[in-house]
Parts: structure tokens; C-alpha cells; sequence
């Protein structure tokens, strides 16, 4: 007895085999947000604040354990999505969501210290971290402005 498979099937089977063959062909391949330190910092500190989240107790799963965790990624899917926004304006939009959401991770992880789910001195440093990203941000938000002012100049004489 034949099985007839049906064609969209043998599609799908193909693209998954095409997809692996991409994905060799283009390894090594970088995106721009990635190359960023403050897209690194945020992506290593997002880590690290999943390994804590896996401690904290199951009554503050769908309060602070969401809420950290989520407020923690976003950081640096804004960096990401800054970077790859086309328009000046999108970009320094994404950027300040993203130092708001560094903020609100701090308060998250302050509020983790108060609860005594973390010590002072495992929170301190992940704290002073996040400023250094709201900083790296700062940067990010100047630079894109300067670079809007100086090609809304361009073409005016």
C-alpha cells in the first residue's frame, strides 16, 4: 500500500533541510546590535538575572519573576531594535525605552535585596552594572542625535 504524502509536506521538508545548509553557509555571520558592548552587557546581565529568577520562590512566579525576567530582555531587544531602526527618531525612541527598562530592572533587583532573596553584595554589583548600561544608552541617544542634526544640515547651504 503507497502513502501518498501530501505536497506541502515534502515542501516543508525541504526547507528545512535548505535552512541548515544556510545556516552553514552563513556562520560566523554578526548582527550589527551584537557588536554593540551595551548590546553585550545587557545580553550577559539578562542571563544572569534568569539564573537568579530560577531561585526565587514559586509564590513570585507571576509577580516578580515575570516581571524582572521580561523587564530585563527588553533591554536588549530595544538596544537591538534601535540599532536597526532605519529613521534617527525610531532609533533614540527604542533606546530610551530601553534605559527605562534598565531602570526598572534595577528596581526589580532592589526589590529582590528587600525581600532577602539576594544579599547587598550579589545585587550591588548587577545594580552598578545596569548603570553602566543606562550610561552606554546616554551615549547611544547623544550620538544618534548629533548624527540627525548633522544630516538634517546636509543639505541645506
Amino acid at each position: 500500500m503507497n502513502i501518498r504524502v501530501p505536497e506541502h509536506q515534502n515542501e516543508n521538508i525541504r526547507e528545512t533541510d535548505e535552512s541548515e545548509d544556510q545556516k552553514s553557509k552563513y556562520k560566523g555571520v554578526v548582527p550589527k546590535h551584537e557588536k554593540l558592548w551595551v548590546w553585550q552587557k545587557a545580553h550577559k546581565l539578562m542571563l544572569a538575572i534568569h539564573k537568579i529568577c530560577k531561585r526565587l520562590p514559586q509564590s513570585e512566579y507571576y509577580r516578580l519573576r515575570d516581571q524582572v525576567e521580561r523587564s530585563s530582555k527588553s533591554v536588549q531587544d530595544n538596544i537591538a531594535e534601535g540599532c536597526s531602526g532605519y529613521y534617527f527618531n525610531n532609533k533614540i525612541k527604542a533606546y530610551y525605552v530601553s534605559r527605562k527598562e534598565a531602570a526598572e530592572t534595577q528596581s526589580h533587583i532592589r526589590e529582590m535585596e528587600a525581600k532577602e532573596y539576594v544579599d547587598r553584595n550579589f545585587s550591588q554589583p548587577l545594580i552598578d552594572e545596569y548603570e553602566e548600561i543606562i550610561r552606554g544608552l546616554n551615549g547611544l541617544i547623544n550620538r544618534t542625535c548629533e548624527l540627525r542634526e548633522y544630516y538634517s544640515k546636509k543639505g541645506l547651504k
